[in-house]
């Protein structure tokens, strides 16, 4: 099977290497990081299947031009591509589905927006209705800071076009959990399930990013806990979007938080989660390529099945991201790290100058380390980001810290 890979990140470079144990694999555009990637629109390129990894040419309408050129293309079209595309349409498809999420409400105008917000009680979420890279949400116990986050998003200075509705959620607490579900139009089934971490900083502080860390298994979520989350969110969705005409087929990211109510859906994605990519696919054991076709075709078959042990992600990442990224900085002991026992440094905002890689992004590298546990995994991971260096490169050091320790919620 020939497999193109659309995309230029971290996560595309995870499927491509694990796709790539079954099957012949390209990367559109990719970077120079990633093996098999070329220039060549994916229109141009000839494969038996196309994995669509971002979330912009799936918005766009890109897995809908490939189907209509008779391609079989796991990534949702453009009408289910709006779970990702508007976070008021999705919240109103998961209230439709009878899904538990936050409550909510979807503002163009200022005076209503903040009226909502005089109710709510001591935390407060401002999300930005389109597209924002992974950073368009703000979550604050200030109020005058969540008034700001408003106004800036309504009047179009945040996010422009896509800022211009806003979306506010009354705050909630708890752990977090990513589960990836495979979806074939009418069944789905689950992988593994990761944590993931959004703050830039140690201890969850400083703004969202699109993600410094991740890893998986999760104690919290057992086989009994994913179960749950299909039949009540995941299968209940799908219903919800063949009621308006939607045939999905691809990835849908359920993001949500086990809160002392209950557990609530925070979010979806439509596609494969970054990091949380880097940390579940590596511990596949069954057949990428398999089941992303039988998925495309509307055909599912067995559940995959993933390894006993464990995986650690940590995204080292520019100077100054998530605000503005430093680029153009030689990159220094990628071999080394690429040697540690257990240890994989897929490439993201990586560029090349005169033969040299260097950063070209915000989050250059994410650096997995595989092992028999979490506390193994971990440690082989900052072994090998220690040996990684750039200007100004940072990187969190509590990734898994606290289920390693013991606390079992990352």
């Amino acid at each position: 099977m020939r497999v193109c890979v659309v995309g230029s990140g971290g996560r595309e470079h995870a499927l491509a290497d694990v796709l790539g144990r079954d099957a012949e694999v390209v990367v559109t555009p990719g970077n120079p990081g990633i093996p098999g990637s070329v220039a060549a629109p994916p229109h141009e390129i000839e494969a038996d299947l196309f994995v669509i990894g971002p979330e912009v040419p799936l918005v766009g309408g890109l897995a809908d031009r490939l189907r209509e050129r008779g391609g079989l293309v796991f990534g949702p079209g453009a009408d289910g591509a709006m779970l990702e595309g508007s976070k008021a349409w999705m919240k109103a498809v998961l209230c439709e589905a009878g899904v538990p999420t936050a409550r909510y409400g979807a503002f163009t105008e200022e005076a209503p927006a903040l009226a909502f917000l005089d109710g709510m009680e001591d935390l407060f979420v401002v999300k930005t209705d389109g597209l924002a890279a992974g950073k368009g949400v703000l979550v604050t116990g200030d109020r005058s800071e969540a008034v700001d986050a408003v106004r800036g998003c309504l009047s179009g200075e945040a996010f422009g076009e896509a800022g211009r509705r806003v979306v506010i959620e009354e705050g909630l607490t708890g752990p977090e959990l990513s589960v990836l579900a495979i979806c074939d139009g009418g069944r789905a089934v689950p992988l593994s399930p990761a944590q993931d971490f959004k703050r830039l900083a140690d201890g969850d502080m400083g703004p969202n990013t699109g993600g410094m860390g991740a890893y998986s298994p999760v104690p919290i979520a057992g086989g009994a806990v994913v179960d749950t989350l299909m039949d009540e969110a995941v299968l209940p969705t799908l219903e919800a979007l063949r009621s308006r005409g939607i045939d999905y087929r691809g990835v849908l990211y359920c993001g949500l938080m086990f809160t002392p109510r209950g557990p609530r859906v925070l979010e979806y994605n439509v596609r494969f989660g970054d990091p949380e990519t880097q940390v579940v696919l590596p511990r596949l054991t069954s057949d990428l390529a398999d089941l992303l076709a039988s998925a495309a075709a509307g055909s599912l078959g067995s559940a995959p099945t993933f390894d006993d042990g464990a995986a650690v992600a940590v995204v080292c990442a520019s100077e100054d991201y998530p605000a503005s990224p430093r680029t153009g900085d030689p990159i220094e002991g990628l071999e080394a790290a690429s040697d540690v026992d257990g240890v994989t440094v897929f490439r993201a905002g990586v560029g090349e100058v005169d033969g040299r890689l260097v950063t070209a992004g915000g989050r250059v590298l994410t650096v997995t380390g595989q092992g028999a546990t979490v506390a193994e995994a971990r440690d082989r991971a900052y072994a090998a980001v220690g040996m990684i260096s750039w200007p100004g490169m940072h990187h969190r050091t509590d990734i898994a810290g606290t289920v390693v320790a013991g606390a079992g919620t990352g």
